[in-house]
């Protein structure tokens, strides 16, 4: 899919390609270095090498019950959103969701394409019937997004998150039904 942002430039949402493993590694490594809001440190991030990205993206491309999709700005891959279900029938109705956009093009409408795609696939998926998330509950942007989106929160971990410096968020538990 093509887009146009606000600032004129161009916007690709698209399933993934393996080449695309060193886009999304330094785009996963750029994310935990400007942002709280993800579950891996900045030093963690580093760990992962373009093997590592190669099959990650391997596992969505195989599997018809995931999902990836990338989002392309100038020939750089600036955020993701994924889509994973558990394979255990007594959750197959479920998926679990996850999003992040670069800061740099934040604000420009790319996580709600992003959402958008999403829940087209999923609203079509054979299986899924309700798509959740976790968040952390001192991100007021994303669950404001979130929200937009028809999401409801259904639990709170308190705690459940260690930042630095010794700080802690809730890890806040929303879903979406996709279909009745």
């Amino acid at each position: 899919m093509r887009h146009f942002l606000p600032n004129g430039a161009e916007l690709i949402i698209r399933p993934p390609v393996v080449e695309d493993a060193l886009g999304l590694l330094r785009n996963f490594q750029r994310m935990t270095q400007e942002t709280e809001f993800l579950l891996f440190t900045p030093g963690e991030a580093l760990e992962l090498n373009e093997k590592s990205e190669e099959d990650f993206i391997k596992t969505y491309l195989k599997n018809p019950d995931q999902l990836m999709l990338v989002a392309i700005v100038n020939d750089t891959l600036v955020g993701s959103i994924t889509v994973n279900h558990s394979g255990y029938y007594k959750r197959g109705h479920t998926a679990e969701m996850g999003i992040a956009v670069e800061r740099a093009w934040s604000g420009l409408g790319i996580g709600r394409r992003l959402m958008t795609a999403m829940l087209r696939w999923a609203e079509q998926h054979a299986k899924i019937q309700l798509i959740y998330l976790q968040v952390f509950g001192n991100n007021d942007k994303a669950m404001h997004l979130y929200r937009n989106f028809g999401f409801l929160e259904c639990g709170r971990l308190p705690y459940g998150i260690q930042q630095k410096e010794g700080q802690y968020a809730d890890l806040v538990t929303m879903y979406r039904r996709v279909k009745p």
